[in-house]
């Protein structure tokens, strides 16, 4: 049976060339729109009453089977490995890597701070337009609190799982499901084969249905390019320009450096075949800012190009899309060390190494949707006394920062399943293949 599944299409057929024309021709549009009308009422209805809501609309679509997807693979990839042993062992490897890049992804953009200095080279009728803008500050974002402590176990375990998938707790659903996943492989599979079996129909089910959202995709993220461009145009980025660089250098250098040296140092994978296999994931992650949106195509991607086992895609991936984001690590720490510069606050060394512990910590807890990091702020600026109304001020730009960081998410987690699985795979059968896929890719063009 199982030779009969992995044998079958796959259930995505993914058109980046038509995603990646969808972001285009939305930018272009929505930036000539802001240029030409801005603030008009017919834009404002074209946006509010059509872009808006058909962007919602693939969203949606997407994120209504994140969870049947999530709890079916995590599941499955946990009970896959047919011993606890295995799990532990997969876990490990999988946790020390992620606070590694992540530990990585914070040091680099610290530096970069500490270089280039944004927020001391603010003008100050930007620093008085900026401190304006921070009066419109969400209020539920400086009432959030971190849990500390034995506080981080208790939120982690659900007392009711059914609960925790209403309220959207993707973090606690993943860790019920790798219990149940655990409680599988403990059991005997004649009797646990129907449950299985179930559990695999709902995993192809929500493939095909994701399948189907992804046909929607040029022209949703096309509709969700032209809402932010028409929108805000480049005027947001102008007073925070040397802001944003800092961020997008950090995470370009972190994208093209970091996790190239690890893919060649610890995968023995080639670079360049690695990161054409992900430029769907790419576009998807940039076009949707979400982690968790993009997970079932990054499962498609890490299976069908980059030829890693489905337990270990299923249980690496599923737990890296709230648990590995280095890229919103990074910019957490960019940013609390911005605001300090901004209002003027000296951190000392050890502050500074607060920021990165504590930006490590709240990017393994941030919710992989958008806007997700933003509450987690806070209290990082809290402790090293940074003004926690501070955070309205990058609330302009933070759109922008979300896409970008979170692509950076989204390849590290397959950069980690690459890792994880090469060192539970020999790294040539991997290699051998991803260089498969391309070989009938290429065979296709011709």
């Amino acid at each position: 049976m199982e030779n009969q599944r992995e044998t079958k299409q796959p259930a995505i057929r993914i058109s980046h060339r038509a995603i990646l024309s969808g972001l285009l021709v939305g930018t272009v549009a929505g930036v000539a729109a802001h240029a030409a009308w801005p603030q008009h009422p017919w834009l404002n209805v074209v946006v509010d009453g059509l872009t808006e809501p058909t962007g919602r609309l693939f969203l949606r679509l997407i994120f209504l089977i994140v969870l049947p997807l999530v709890f079916s693979a995590l599941t499955l990839g946990v009970s896959g490995f047919g011993d606890l042993a295995s799990v532990g062992r997969v876990g490990l490897k999988t946790l020390t890597v992620t606070l590694v890049i992540s530990s990585l992804s914070v040091a680099i953009g610290i530096v970069l701070v500490n270089v280039f200095q944004p927020g001391a080279a603010l003008s100050e009728e930007a620093r008085a337009a900026l401190l304006a803008s921070a009066q419109r500050v969400d209020p539920a974002l400086g009432g959030a609190r971190a849990p500390v402590g034995l506080e981080v176990l208790t939120h982690l375990v659900p007392d009711n799982p059914v609960r925790a998938a209403a309220q959207g707790d993707m973090l606690a659903v993943m860790v019920f499901a790798l219990v149940f996943g655990l409680g599988l492989a403990r059991s005997d599979r004649k009797a646990i084969s129907v449950l299985t079996a179930w559990l695999e129909g709902v995993y192809e089910v929500s493939m095909q249905v994701v399948g189907l959202a992804m046909r929607l995709a040029p022209v949703g993220v096309g509709c969700l390019m032209f809402t932010l461009t028409a929108r805000f145009g480049y005027e947001v980025l102008q007073p925070l320009a040397a802001y944003v660089g800092v961020v997008i250098l950090g995470l370009a250098l972190h994208l093209l450096v970091t996790y190239s040296l690890l893919l060649r140092v610890f995968a023995q994978r080639s670079v360049c075949p690695f990161f054409a296999a992900v430029q769907p994931v790419v576009l998807t992650a940039f076009s949707t800012s979400s982690s968790n949106a993009t997970l079932p195509t990054t499962l498609a991607v890490a299976r069908e190009r980059l030829g890693i086992p489905r337990e270990i895609a299923g249980f690496v991936l599923t737990l890296g899309s709230t648990a590995n984001q280095n890229g919103t690590a990074l910019f957490e720490g960019v940013t609390v060390l911005f605001l300090a510069q901004f209002f003027g606050v000296e951190l000392t060394l050890g502050q500074q190494l607060l920021v990165v512990g504590m930006s490590v910590l709240a990017g393994i807890g941030t919710a992989g949707v958008p806007g997700g990091s933003l509450p987690l702020i806070v209290p990082v600026l809290v402790a090293v006394g940074v003004p926690a109304e501070g955070i309205g001020i990058i609330l302009g730009v933070d759109r922008f920062l979300d896409m970008c960081r979170t692509v950076l998410n989204v390849v590290g987690d397959l950069v980690v399943a690459v890792v994880v699985a090469a060192w539970e795979k020999p790294p040539a059968a991997l290699e051998d293949q991803s260089k498969e896929y391309f070989g009938q890719k290429a065979e296709q063009g011709r």
